[in-house]
């Protein structure tokens, strides 16, 4: 039986967009089919000039390929006009079923929140290359940026280019490593300094949640500022069911400012669950195969007995780490083999695995 329209279309049914996460035949993006023997081409709109052109083309040509009878698939995009990217904003900002998708009744997004007692202990580093651990184990993965006066991110990520706006109402995050961004950063000056009193920043922080189009992402990674200002307390009302790790380096000052940071989630005020620690900076291992403890031991240990959460990992300490974020090519992509993007890894897995909400009573893990 020769092959038919319908069946190509059902076949490109559940393939999304890389930028909306939706359906390519629900958003009306699917142009065209023709099919010529076991020859069928395919044209698909494409949402903007900067869009992953050939990530949509793999989508598209991996779901007709698998179809009985076919040879060769050619995909074809056009690009949408003004008038159509207006046309499909007004209709998702329509269909929105809560401000902040991944927060609405149902949702299965988990947000970490990665926070520290104090600046210097590589938070905005662990946040970055536990998103990309995570996304590697096949999660979609979005990060947001929320240090407003010391934004790394974007830089970390090596995005060097601003969100894709969709009908003056909706910003599409820009990707790398496969964990979407979002940003301050975008918005200001790397020379800029951002001068916001607290009112300011809760309705910043309000308009970064809901203008960004987050559709229902597996994971939204959150890099908060150090410390327990207004910025933390802002995102604990607009995130209630979020889940926090806080970091901290090994030597015991450091460990004694972190728990400040993990008492205040778990006080009644704000009564968010604080999942485990990550301990940074953990050694040095030399040349001569020797591990150097250059910050001190103990703290991570320290901080999740009096947290009494699990201690989730050790990430050890090498140049490369540093390197990898200022020149954003942050080392578990780039180094996967290391022993940082191993704890990194492992760290990942046990977020994924051990801590799933369906396993929060997995024996030894205390839920505070």
């Amino acid at each position: 039986m020769p092959l038919a329209h319908a069946q190509v279309l059902d076949a490109l049914r559940g393939v999304t967009d890389p930028q909306l996460h939706r359906d390519l035949v629900e958003l009306g993006m699917v142009r065209g089919v023709d099919i010529r023997g076991s020859h069928v081409q395919v044209t698909v709109a494409q949402l903007v000039p900067e869009s992953p052109v050939g990530e949509l083309r793999r989508r598209v040509s991996a779901a007709v390929s698998g179809l009985t009878g076919v040879d060769e698939v050619v995909v074809e995009l056009v690009l949408l006009s003004d008038h159509e990217r207006d046309e499909l904003a007004e209709r998702l900002d329509a269909e929105r079923s809560a401000p902040i998708s991944f927060v609405a009744p149902g949702a299965r997004t988990r947000v970490l929140l990665v926070a520290s007692g104090k600046g210097g202990v590589g938070k905005s580093s662990v946040t970055v290359n536990l998103a990309i651990a995570l996304a590697q184990r096949g999660r979609r993965v979005c990060v947001i940026d929320a240090d407003v006066w010391g934004f790394s991110v974007p830089a970390m990520l090596g995005i060097d280019h601003p969100p894709t706006v969709l009908g003056n109402r909706i910003l599409l995050p820009p990707a790398s490593y496969g964990v979407e961004c979002a940003s301050i950063g975008f918005f200001v000056r790397e020379d800029q300094p951002v001068i916001w009193r607290g009112p300011m920043l809760h309705k910043a922080l309000e308009q970064f949640l809901t203008d960004f189009w987050w559709g229902e992402p597996d994971f939204v990674v959150v890099d908060l500022p150090p410390g327990t200002g207004d910025i933390s307390l802002s995102l604990a009302s607009f995130l209630p069911r979020a889940e926090a790790y806080v970091v901290t380096t090994p030597q015991p000052a450091a460990q004694r400012v972190a728990q400040r940071a993990g008492l205040m989630f778990m006080s009644s005020q704000i009564n968010i669950a604080v999942r485990g620690v990550v301990e940074n900076m953990s050694w040095f291992t030399g040349d001569d195969g020797k591990r150097y403890e250059l910050f001190g031991h103990g703290g991570g240990e320290a901080l999740a007995e009096r947290l009494e959460v699990p201690l989730l990992g050790q990430v050890p300490f090498m140049p490369e780490l540093r390197e990898g974020g200022d020149a954003g090519r942050p080392v578990v992509a780039d180094r996967p083999g290391s022993e940082p993007a191993q704890a990194f890894a492992a760290i990942a897995r046990r977020i994924d695995e051990e801590l799933a909400p369906s396993r929060r009573d997995h024996p030894g893990l205390r839920v505070v």
